[in-house]
C-alpha cells in the first residue's frame, strides 16, 4: 500500500532522515518506535510532504507521490493526527471536525457517521469551542477531524502522549477498532511498547534518522527494545 525506498528528508540544510526503507501493508497497523529525537515525527511529516525537501521514492498504491504537494496526498487518502493535536481553539468542535472534510475527493462535508459512536462527548458538545476541551478530548477531536477526510491510511503521532489515564485506554480501543473493525491502515508512532505489541502487525525502530530494525511484531524482542529504546 505504502512503500518508502531510500528516502532522505531535510529541514533546510538539516539532514534528518537517512536512507529510510519502509513498507506499510494494507489493513495493518505498523508501529514506529524509537527514542525521542530519532526521526519518527519527521518520518510522518515526510510521508505527508511537510518537510523542506526529500529524495528517494514514496509509493502509494503503486504511484510515486514523492513530488506531490500535501493537499494532493491528503486527497489521495492520507490523514495525519500530529503530536500536540493542533486543533483550532476558537473554532467549535463541529468546525474543527469539518476542517478534515476539505481533504475529501468527493466534496462531502459532514461529521463522520462513526464519530457519535466513538466519541459521544464530542457530539453532545458540537457547538462548544475546541479550546475548552481537555488534552484527551482534544485528541479525540483530532482523530474525528482526520476521519472526516475519509482516509485510506491514518498517521498517528504518539496519540496517547500527555493524556489523562482515564482517556488513554479509550484512545487505544478506538485505534484498535478503526483497524480491526473498520479496516483502516494505520501508521502509529508510539512509545508504549506494550500497546504497540498488542495493536501492530509490524514494527520499525528508528535511530539517528534511519530504520535500524523492522519486521513482524512477534520479532520485537525485549533485547531490541532495551538496545534501541531504553534511556
Amino acid at each position: 500500500m505504502l512503500k518508502l525506498v531510500q528516502v532522505d528528508s531535510y529541514y533546510g540544510r538539516s539532514h534528518v532522515l537517512h536512507g529510510v526503507n519502509l513498507e506499510v501493508r494494507p489493513g495493518e497497523i505498523t508501529a514506529i518506535l524509537g527514542r525521542n529525537g530519532t526521526g519518527k515525527t519527521t518520518l510522518l511529516k515526510t510521508i505527508m510532504g511537510l518537510t523542506d525537501r526529500t529524495t528517494g521514492e514514496i509509493r502509494f498504491g503503486g504511484d510515486d507521490i514523492s513530488s506531490e504537494p500535501t493537499f494532493r496526498r491528503a486527497r489521495s487518502g492520507f490523514a495525519y493526527v500530529p503530536q500536540g493535536r493542533e486543533i483550532i481553539p476558537d473554532f467549535t468542535i463541529r468546525e474543527n471536525i469539518l476542517l478534515g472534510a476539505f481533504a475529501r475527493s468527493d466534496g462531502r462535508r459532514s461529521v463522520p457517521k462513526l464519530v457519535p459512536e466513538l466519541f459521544p462527548y464530542l457530539i453532545e458538545n458540537l457547538d462548544r469551542r475546541g479550546g475548552i476541551l481537555s488534552g484527551g478530548q482534544q485528541q479525540q477531536l483530532a482523530i474525528a477531524r482526520a476521519l472526516a477526510a475519509d482516509p485510506k491510511i491514518l498517521l498517528l503521532d504518539e496519540p496517547t502522549e500527555g493524556i489523562q489515564p482515564s482517556i488513554v485506554e479509550e484512545i487505544e480501543e478506538v485505534i484498535l477498532r478503526l483497524n480491526r473493525v473498520e479496516h483502516l491502515t494505520v501508521i502509529l508512532v508510539e512509545q508504549n511498547v506494550a500497546f504497540a505489541r498488542r495493536a501492530a502487525r509490524r514494527f520499525a525502530i528508528m535511530e539517528k534518522g534511519s530504520v535500524v530494525a523492522a519486521g513482524a511484531i512477534d520479532e520485537l524482542s525485549d533485547d531490541l527494545v532495551h538496545h534501541h529504546m531504553a534511556v
